[in-house]
């Protein structure tokens, strides 16, 4: 029972995986906390583990295929992901969780009121413009930096970092939406959580026979969570994203 739990978990987080781009540990930790009684250092290792495959290349392959990967700009992300990685597996094990959440949940909260356009009331010119998405090409250092804050992130929380790379695509790349969150699940395709792994095994926090388990279902869900996203107009997209921010932002304020 508990196996066909788990697998079950893995495929609702990879249909968000594939959705959203984000690797998928934004839901994965917290549920494991909530419905498997690990504890947060256990469930960021469990999460890690199982996102350490590809698990999500079937989702790839279809927004491949839909021309929205930006295959330069996700290998430099990457990059980053795995040097941001070690950094945040070392601070995870020896400072204090709980102010970390609380700044996590406040970030998730600004960037679901961004997305709804919140912000765009207390402005004083309010005659702006919709947001073009050029994707104009920056330096590949800045997609590099993104990475490292978006690994000091997955190795803190668990999470893939696409919660990060995402938004931060969007609102300072100008990327479209949905070629975001494709950027985003591609470079996380690559084994950039592998610092983080390695020190919470070193720690005692890591059960590779459950992140197996889990990363069986990530790989089935990412696939059905790309063809919706395809098929989303990007607007819409966008405002489902927010909505899933601000929950899983209330989600992780109450506990």
């Amino acid at each position: 029972m508990a196996v066909i739990c788990f697998i079950i978990l893995g495929i609702a987080v990879g249909v968000l995986s594939g959705l959203f781009g984000i690797g998928g540990g934004i839901a994965m930790v917290p549920s494991l906390i909530a419905f498997f009684g690990m504890d947060i250092l256990d469930a960021n290792a469990t999460s890690l583990t199982a996102m350490l495959l590809p698990v999500g290349f079937l989702g790839v392959i279809s927004y491949y295929k839909a021309g929205l990967i930006n295959v330069r700009d996700s290998l430099w992300i990457a990059l980053g992901l795995f040097l941001g990685s070690f950094v945040g597996g070392d601070l995870a094990v020896n400072i204090n969780e709980s102010l970390l959440t609380k700044f996590y949940v406040g970030i998730l909260f600004y960037i679901a009121l961004s997305y709804f356009g919140v912000f765009s009331y207390f402005a004083k010119n309010k005659n702006f413009k919709p947001v073009e998405y050029t994707n104009t090409s920056k330096p590949f250092w800045m997609y590099i930096l993104v990475g490292i804050g978006a690994g000091v992130f997955a190795g803190l929380f668990g999470k893939g970092g696409g919660i990060i790379i995402v938004p931060l695509l969007i609102s300072a790349f100008h990327y479209n939406p949905k070629a975001a969150a494709a950027t985003s699940l591609a470079a996380l395709q690559l084994p950039v959580g592998l610092p983080s792994v390695i020190i919470y095994a070193n720690d005692g926090h890591l059960n590779i026979q459950i992140a197996a388990i889990i990363a069986l279902g990530i790989l089935a869900g990412a696939f059905f969570g790309s063809k919706i996203a395809v098929k989303l107009p990007s607007a819409v997209f966008k405002k489902v994203f927010a909505v899933f921010l601000v929950v899983v932002a209330v989600y992780m304020a109450i506990k």
